[in-house]
């Protein structure tokens, strides 16, 4: 993996684990840059930073990682965050449109929590995740809020796979897969 941007000041500690979650795959492991206090406050400092002016609602994050940094820059922001699990993860009171995508390594499920005492429609949404890989996450949380009436104002992630996707996402660290 080679770094082409780097927006954090801190140490950066990241490991790869070959063949996992199933052979072929190297899954990219950002959980030391989270476990380090001074890089998690970094990071929650960059993405409220970039977030702070542009109007947004809720903060949308995905399990796994996507939960960990979004609710704590919900957090900072003192907005509402909303979490997206599995399939059959969340209580029963979800989105009535579950929303399927592909992964690296199979097809999943995702589901939104339904909001109480409002909708989904005209409010307005940031979603953060931890990795910008083949972007089919990123894109089917977009496109579920979309559809629902949301408005997407912005999506960001810690690290991003310049040779995978486009430049549309926020990130935090570009890089190269070597």
């Amino acid at each position: 993996m080679k770094i082409l941007k780097n927006k954090l000041k801190s140490q950066l500690n990241i490991r790869t684990q070959k063949d996992f979650p199933i052979e072929g795959i190297e899954f990219i492991d950002i959980m030391p840059l989270i476990i380090q206090k001074e890089t998690f406050k970094e990071i929650v400092e960059k993405f409220v930073e970039e977030i702070k002016n542009k109007d947004v609602d809720y903060i949308v994050g995905p399990e796994a990682r996507g939960l960990i940094i979004g609710s704590a820059v919900a957090n900072e922001l003192k907005i509402g965050f909303i979490p997206v699990r599995k399939a059959g993860k969340l209580p029963p009171e979800t989105v009535e449109k579950q929303f399927e995508y592909e992964k690296e390594y199979g097809k999943d499920k995702l589901e939104l929590p339904k909001l109480i005492n409002e909708e989904y429609k005209n409010k307005k949404f940031y979603v953060i995740d931890d990795i910008y890989a083949t972007g089919n996450t990123m894109k089917a949380i977009i496109q579920a809020i979309q559809e629902i009436g949301g408005i997407i104002k912005g999506q960001g992630v810690i690290m991003n796979i310049k040779e995978l996707n486009n430049d549309n996402v926020f990130s935090l660290l570009d890089v190269n897969e070597e």
